[in-house]
């Protein structure tokens, strides 16, 4: 009779076994990852990085849901940190359900995480990363978005000329995209004259006295910065209070809200504030307007720089594993998803039609100039688009 006790339990598990085997098969898993940073001084955008990529794969996975299969979102925080990026790298590709990457925002985040992707056959498609390296490698697996540093810093560049500046000094974050971008505005203000009065890096967030006292001395009728927002604005808050009245100008990666958070109206006083980006505020798009609407839905709030790309760049993923997926009549490989995504043509984005070329850039970007118009962090997508670009890419 003991026996007989110990044994039901066992036999009704095997009962439980066989009647779930007649419902319908459990869908198949597939991720795709974001990396972007979720928490530090550069969380507002990318976290709206993740956000953007996970609207999309809500709206748009029913394809593959038909299919059999199930989309996830597998977001990992990379802290704008390179060693960071790598790790959670390592964790992505190690999971065979993971069959796209959308990120980073920063590319010296991205350029040694995209190491690993490559080795593992994983495409990445970028939203932000703007480094020539990022493309220059020449890796199938890696594509972006949006526009490049050496076309950027060049146009920031031709901005200040084209206000009839004559000078400059020039500061950078020390980082793979501060730094590069800042050396190319730095090579084609000399060539169109602007006497670049000073040239160093810094990684100093905080107390920058000791940086502005030679600047202040060399009276630069601009000042370019190349990095984030979250150093720049500390800087150009503190000149200000100095009483520098110059202009300030500096890159997307200024491009956040926090910007205005930080620097507040001594962003509008002087000469005022300028930046470029390879991103514009997301309602300049003409196929964003649903977006920002479901965004705002959603989160809560407008969408930072960025997340209409990530979007597209998840939409981008999708519709490649759904051809993959087609094609091969079962899940598919990572290369074959790596192949289709570059096979694109005419890719109706929000933020426009993509077609990549062989290195994974955009055969045209657009880069805008805007200028800060208030010191109030909700009125960011507001600010004034004073020039709007489009740019093919070196060959």
């Amino acid at each position: 009779m003991r026996r007989s006790i110990l044994l039901f339990p066992a036999i009704l598990a095997v009962a439980g076994l066989v009647l779930a085997g007649c419902g319908a098969p459990a869908p198949k898993v597939i991720k795709i990852a974001t990396q972007s940073p979720l928490s530090g001084g550069m969380s507002a955008v990318g976290t709206d990085i993740k956000n953007g990529a996970q609207l999309a794969i809500e709206q748009l996975s029913g394809p593959l849901t038909k299919l059999g299969y199930k989309v996830e979102l597998a977001p990992f925080d990379d802290q704008g940190n390179p060693d960071t990026g790598v790790a959670n790298a390592k964790s992505i590709v190690a999971d065979p359900a993971v069959l796209a990457v959308v990120g980073h925002y920063n590319s010296g985040v991205q350029i040694p995480s995209s190491e690993e992707y490559h080795s593992a056959n994983l495409v990445n498609i970028s939203p932000a990363n703007t480094n020539p390296k990022v493309t220059e490698r020449g890796y199938e697996e890696v594509n972006r978005i949006c526009g490049r540093d050496d076309v950027q810093g060049a146009v920031g560049a031709q901005f200040a000329a084209s206000k009839g500046l004559k000078s400059a000094y020039v500061l950078h974050d020390k980082t793979a995209y501060g730094q590069g971008i800042a050396e190319y505005f730095k090579r084609q203000a000399e060539q169109l004259g602007i006497k670049v009065l000073g040239f160093e890096g810094t990684e100093e967030k905080a107390n920058f006295d000791s940086i502005l006292s030679p600047i202040l001395s060399a009276k630069p009728e601009v000042i370019y910065f190349g990095g984030m927002f979250d150093q720049a604005a500390v800087l150009y808050k503190q000149a200000r209070q100095k009483g520098y009245l110059g202009m300030y100008l500096s890159d997307d990666g200024f491009d956040a809200s926090d910007a205005a958070k930080i620097g507040g109206d001594s962003l509008l006083q002087g000469a005022g504030t300028y930046f470029s980006t390879v991103s514009g505020p997301a309602s300049v798009y003409p196929g964003t307007a649903k977006f920002v609407a479901d965004f705002k839905a959603k989160f809560g709030s407008e969408p930072q720089p960025f997340a209409a790309q990530a979007f597209d760049c998840a939409a981008i993923a999708l519709k490649a594993i759904e051809t993959a997926a087609v094609a091969a009549k079962k899940l598919p490989a990572r290369a074959d998803v790596t192949k289709a995504v570059r096979a694109l043509k005419d890719f109706p984005g929000i933020t426009g039609p993509v077609n990549f070329n062989n290195k994974g850039d955009l055969v045209k970007a657009k880069y805008f100039i805007i200028q800060v118009s208030s010191g109030d962090p909700a009125q960011w997508s507001a600010n004034k688009i004073d020039q709007t670009l489009e740019i093919a890419p070196p060959q």
